[in-house]
């Protein structure tokens, strides 16, 4: 424990030493250029906690969250959480990447990072803060979309962000339409999810295509979808209340290895969707995050559960 605290204590005094700590910044959600600065070769990014002087181009990121973001974005990863690491959308980005706990400090101090990306709920900030420039984002305070900005920004790659969000953005309106013209304006849509021998149903901003189908493309929602998961998100239902959740078509996502007895109760198959076969089926270890690397995979598995059956 002693030598952690001397490891933190030294960390801190280089930081002083190099100027790498935080800084002022500007008001709003805005970078300033590296001369404004006052340090050659960063910048200082406005966080939702106060300004931080980051690299101007970080090349040693340990993104505790927000990894899918900062990989979409060719960031230098030197270290990502478990759940992405288990993505199979970034296997071959993070080949040679150490999986990381924020839990651990000195696991991310052996990896000498010039940036680290956390949730504003870790309780050991302050030894995140002592070891690189840290900036902390509280989970759903940005919608998926902004939150792929804030990333860009953090990067000095803004207007890639930006780009990106514009084509995307246009081409999900433009498959919504056409999904809409297809199966009803007014026909429903649910995403349920089969995990750990429980079974959720999904509101409008918690991954699992949740966003792709309800914001961008505009299909509509259950009423009991909107009633009990639209708020938090999403909702822990039984086998027996399925019928009651089901839309005209349904998102289920599923680790297909794992035991999905539900699948062959009467239950079930007597959901009308399923008797219609309008069930469309995702990955569920593919489809946890709403970067673009998933999201234009889920885009894609839409584009073909609704328009080609």
């Amino acid at each position: 424990m002693k030598a952690f605290q001397f490891t933190i204590g030294l960390a801190i005094f280089l930081a002083l030493l190099t100027g790498c700590g935080q800084g002022q910044g500007t008001n709003g959600q805005e970078t300033v250029e590296p001369e404004q600065s006052g340090v050659e070769g960063t910048i200082v990014y406005e966080s939702e906690n106060g300004p931080v002087e980051i690299p101007a181009e970080p090349q040693r990121i340990v993104a505790l969250t927000n990894a899918p973001n900062v990989i979409s974005l060719g960031g230098s990863v030197v270290g990502v959480d478990e759940w992405t690491a288990g993505s199979p959308h970034f296997q071959e980005a993070l080949e040679g990447v150490e999986v990381v706990s924020y839990k651990n400090a000195e696991q991310i101090l052996a990896l000498n990072p010039d940036l680290i990306i956390a949730g504003s709920h870790f309780e050991n900030l302050e030894d995140l803060k002592a070891i690189a420039p840290t900036v902390a984002f509280t989970w759903g305070k940005l919608d998926y979309l902004e939150q792929q900005l804030e990333i860009g920004k953090l990067l000095h790659k803004e207007e890639e962000a930006r780009a990106w969000i514009q084509d995307f953005t246009k081409r999900a309106d433009e498959l919504g339409k056409q999904v809409k013209e297809k199966i009803g304006k007014d026909a429903t849509v649910s995403v349920l999810e089969m995990y750990d021998k429980s079974i959720y149903v999904y509101g409008n901003n918690w991954a699992r295509g949740t966003e792709v189908l309800y914001q961008a493309m505009g299909l509509a929602m259950p009423d009991n979808v909107k009633k009990d998961a639209l708020g938090p998100g999403y909702h822990e239902i039984s086998l027996e209340t399925i019928p009651e959740y089901a839309g005209d078509y349904i998102v289920l996502s599923r680790k297909p290895s794992a035991d999905n007895e539900f699948l062959q109760t009467e239950t079930w198959k007597n959901v009308p969707a399923v008797k219609a076969d309008r069930v469309i089926e995702i990955d569920m270890e593919a489809a946890t995050y709403s970067d673009p690397m998933t999201l234009e995979y889920l885009m894609n598995i839409f584009e073909e559960g609704f328009l080609q059956r």
